[in-house]
């Protein structure tokens, strides 16, 4: 199997903003801290990078969940990263909490969650020793 090749652009739109544009036509725009001159216009790399995880993630519960023709109505994911204490500071340890609406099969999705954070979330997998724990819960009616 090839490799695939994927492509993105950044372009400087503000001191320390910039509007990224990936091949699949998507964009977002990206900003730094305030310490070196953002202003809030966008999320900041290391919340982009909880983002991928938690979207990847949820993408592949999504279809999973589809394709056993669970009832899912909504999905949300929280994701929570601890960066290390230092100059350089990665993430040592995240969790993520999927919460879903809808009359799904708690072991089901238990097994959905586990599946695509352990396996199939591409994202996750680029981490390498980054600890991921997550959480899967069924919302109650009144939410």
């Amino acid at each position: 199997m090839a490799d695939k090749t994927m492509h993105v652009r950044i372009d400087q739109v503000g001191v320390a903003a910039f509007d990224a544009n990936g091949d699949s036509g998507g964009t977002l725009v990206v900003d730094g801290s305030p310490e070196i001159g953002g202003t809030g216009a966008g999320m900041r790399p290391m919340e982009l990078l909880l983002a991928a995880v938690a979207s990847c993630s949820a993408m592949d519960v999504l279809h999973i969940l589809r394709k056993q023709k669970e009832p899912i109505e909504h999905l949300t994911v929280d994701i929570e990263g601890v960066r290390s204490d230092a100059a350089i500071s990665p993430f040592t340890r995240m969790k993520l909490v999927f919460e879903v609406r809808g009359n799904v099969d708690p072991r089901k999705l238990e097994r959905a969650v586990s599946l695509a954070v352990e396996k199939y979330c591409s994202a996750r997998a680029t981490l390498g020793g980054v600890e991921v724990t997550w959480e899967a819960r069924l919302a109650s009616a009144a939410t």
